[in-house]
Formats: structure tokens, sequence, C-alpha cells
């Protein structure tokens, strides 16, 4: 099974997301965009995925192209920084890399963000392409054109919007994710039925026992509307001047835990905790009833994702959340549901409110 989804930016096509079950297809669509056989590639991962796709990849890839190089720096959230990035531009000066030539960001969501970042601002511009290899990855940071670099603990704060010329998504990849980072990348896919799509969250809902399964299908399936979501909103606001924020649902509570917790939890766990306070505050504003918020607890939990941050301060909580990008005009530009399957973007909450929304999910 093969899914093409093609992407515009200012109504013109700007890549595809490919989504199947395997690599075959993967020379076949770098080709296309990328016809030169002399064009020298460089692979950039994490020591992780290294050992398990990157000679894989190479190899394919060496079918047509002369010289595939692979460049691999330490996994981890705390490596996705300026410093990794300039050791990066180094390896490419010494390697002769130039303008027509190409990055492949084979990983998961930092390597995706560093690669796009470095592919953005190396030479002012090289053509990159986004394999991504976590499912957190494959439903949200390798689409878009976001990409980024943490800086001083703060996260995503150095960065640049810039597309890449492919995303290609081989679902088997996630045979070898651990089952937290599973559940990481279902918190994402849970917001896109929460914030756009109220029959795809009663979907997940009702499948949950054939996702958690991995049935090949079922997670292509799920994967590929995830992208549709997001596809449908990065069309209308590429460079998140509007209803592009939306997708931050769940994200600046989620972003204040996980720095706070040095990186120890997963993006997606804060995420999910992030969106049980967002519901949490919709029904403060007037928008969800208390049994929204329900049913949003059932399927955080049903996935094997926290609720809440025991032990954080609130007082901690809330100035982090005021150092996150999607401030204006000194307010925080929330994201909270209007009900299930439609967001509302509310510039007014004030802080009595969140902090008693935030010490509802970090001191249980």
């Amino acid at each position: 099974m093969t899914k093409i989804l093609p992407v515009n930016v200012d109504n013109k096509f700007a890549y595809n997301i490919i989504v199947c079950h395997n690599f075959e297809k993967m020379l076949e669509n770098i080709i296309e965009i990328k016809p030169e056989n002399e064009r020298k590639i460089c692979i950039v991962t994490d020591e992780n995925v290294e050992k398990l796709y990157a000679k894989t990849i190479q190899k394919m890839l060496s079918e047509y192209y002369n010289d595939v190089l692979i460049y691999s720096f330490p996994a981890g959230e705390q490596f996705k920084t300026t410093e990794t990035v300039s050791r990066l531009y180094e390896y490419l000066i010494n390697a002769h890399f130039d303008r027509k030539d190409l990055l492949v960001a084979l990983g998961g969501g930092v390597v995706g963000d560093m690669t796009g970042f470095a592919a953005a601002t190396y030479l002012r511009g090289i053509d990159f392409v986004q394999i991504p290899t976590t499912l957190l990855s494959q439903v949200d940071s390798s689409i878009g054109g976001k990409t980024g670099v943490d800086f001083l603990q703060y996260k995503n704060m150095v960065g640049a919007f810039y597309m890449p010329k492919l995303v290609y998504i081989n679902t088997e990849v996630l045979g070898t994710l651990p089952k937290e980072q599973f559940a990481s990348g279902m918190a994402e896919v849970i917001k896109y039925g929460l914030i756009q799509r109220a029959d795809f969250f009663e979907k997940l809902a009702a499948e949950k026992d054939a996702v958690l399964a991995m049935e090949p299908d079922v997670l292509a399936e799920i994967i590929y509307t995830s992208c549709e979501c997001k596809r449908e909103v990065v069309e209308e606001d590429p460079t998140e001047q509007g209803i592009r924020a939306i997708l931050n649902f769940g994200h600046t509570i989620g972003h204040a835990v996980e720095k706070l917790s040095e990186f120890t939890l997963f993006h997606g766990q804060c995420v999910a905790i992030g969106m049980v306070a967002a519901a949490l505050l919709s029904v403060k504003r007037g928008y969800l009833t208390d049994e929204d918020v329900q049913k949003v607890r059932d399927i955080v939990s049903a996935y094997s994702l926290p609720q809440s941050a025991p032990g954080m301060s609130v007082d901690e909580v809330l100035a982090a959340t005021k150092s996150d990008k999607k401030m204006s005009g000194g307010h925080i530009r929330f994201i909270l549901l209007e009900n299930i399957g439609k967001a509302v973007i509310d510039g007014q909450v004030t802080d009595d409110e969140l902090r008693e929304v935030i010490g509802k999910v970090v001191n249980q």
C-alpha cells in the first residue's frame, strides 16, 4: 500500500508525502527531485538510528549516486543545539557540499528539525529530504517546514521555515520503536482529532486495540490522516501567521513541562499533559463540558500517556510558559477547544486561570 499526499505552498506544489510499508520506492522518489547522479548526498542521523537503518539507506542510494556519506551525532534532545549544527556545517564544508547537493534527515524529530535548520542555513539553502523513523516525526515534525534547534534549554528557539523536497514515511520502521516513543507519537495523532476532526478522534478511541497492535494498514491510515490534517493547516498558513497556531494545542504547557523535566519526559508525554490542561482551561473559558474533558482523559489514558507531572512547581511551569514563542503582545495565544474537533485561539487567558489549571496537572 502506497499513498501519496501532495503539499502546496503559496498555491504551488512544494513536495510529496509518501506513506508506505517499505523503502522500495525511496530511491526513485529521490531521483525525481535530484536526477543528477554526481550530486553528493549526506545522510544525517543519530547514533541510535544509524545502527538500524543508515547503512541500508546508504546502500540503496549508492545504487544511483556516486557519493553518499553518513553524518551521525549522539542521540537525544540535549544534542539538538547550535553546536551540533556547527559540527555538521564543518563536515559538509570539508566534504565540499554545494547548493545543488542533498541532505537526508534519517531519524526522529531531533534529527529532522536539526537537519532542516542546517539545510536552510548552509550556503543560504540546500535541498533536504525527510525520512522520519518515529511516529511523532512521521505525523508531525517532518511535515510543514518548521526547522530549528534548542537554545539555552528553550525548545526550538532558533529556527527557520524551510520546506523539504520530499517526506518519505515507511511505517515498517515503527516496529523497532520503544513503546513509550510510540505512545509519544500518538499524542500528536490524538491532537489532530481534538483540533480538527471529531470523527477521527472517535475512530482512534474505537480502534485503539488495532492501533496498539500496530496493524500495518490501520497504522498507515492514521498516519495518512494525521498528515492530511497537518497539510490542510500548513497550506493555509505556511509560516504560522494565523490558523497554523492551532497545531500548538497542548504545547504551551507541554513545552514548559518538557523543559522543567530537563527532557526526561518524551515530547508527546508532555503534550498529552498539556492537552489535558488545555481541555480543563477550555471548561474554565466556557467552551468544553466536564464530560468532554473526561473523553480527553480517557483517550490519553488508553494510549498509555500521562495526564499529570507530579511534583513540579506551579509557579515554575507558569514562568516557563512565558518564554513560549507563542507569546503575542505580552499574552499567550492559548489554543483551546470550542468543542471536540474544533480548536479556537484565545489570547485572553489570565495568569490566575493558568495557575489553577497548572495546579491540577502538576500536583496530583
